[in-house]
């Protein structure tokens, strides 16, 4: 997790013209832990995501909180030791004596059987693969104090939406199929999101007011 500091010491070297290096930790969303990626540039307010970072590898730049982040490089695993080469195997040399006549004719004659082993083995299907399991998906929404709404969604640990713009009226008609403690915590951001609007239009409305009567008194 970065400390403050920490983002102190990001934002002089992004000044410097030097992008720094910063590590994933085990609670980054889509991004595997321990990978690296270039610090790009911070946004405003330094709340939630605000560090924008590119990974190794990728073209794409995410959006990442301080929790997500370390200035620790991870330690590399020691490898794993060799395991010993197999000694050499034992060919043992068969001598061939010849069967009597008796024998080889049986032999013969036993060989179809013989044959007939592999053929009904490949007959038998092959055994099917147990069916993977599907991944687990994460839907959060956000709102603003102004009553806009995004959505990220989340498959498996890779984020494949983020911020993604919802109409408040599709948030309202979800809302009513949520059960009612969803329901009510919905209602009450767009109502608060509804009156701070109604007091803007006011404040607007009056300032119209105004502009009309001067408007008059100069005609």
């Amino acid at each position: 997790m970065l400390s403050d500091s920490d983002i102190t010491q990001l934002r002089d070297a992004l000044k410097a013209g030097k992008p720094p290096t910063v590590w994933f930790t085990g609670r980054a969303v889509g991004v595997d832990a321990g990978k690296s990626g270039k610090v790009v540039s911070f946004a405003s307010p330094e709340e939630g995501d605000f560090i924008e970072v590119k990974p190794t590898g990728s073209k794409d730049t995410l959006s990442f909180s301080k929790a997500e982040l370390t200035l620790n490089r991870p330690k590399q695993r020691p490898a794993a030791p060799k395991k010993p080469a197999p000694a050499p195997a034992v060919v043992e040399e068969e001598i061939y004596q010849p069967a009597p006549a008796s024998s080889s004719s049986s032999s013969r004659a036993s060989s179809p059987s013989s044959a007939s082993a592999p053929a009904s083995a490949e007959k038998k299907s092959a055994p099917r693969r147990r069916a993977m399991p599907p991944s687990e998906v994460t839907v959060t929404l956000h709102s603003t104090p102004r009553g806009d709404w995004t959505v990220d969604v989340v498959v498996g640990k890779k984020r494949s939406v983020r911020s993604m713009p919802i109409p408040a009226a599709a948030i309202h008609k979800i809302a009513k199929e949520l059960p009612d403690q969803v329901e009510t915590a919905i209602s009450a951001v767009m109502a608060a999101a509804r009156q701070q609007h109604e007091e803007r239009i006011a404040l607007l409305q009056a300032e119209l007011d105004a502009a009309r009567r001067a408007l008059n008194e100069l005609s």
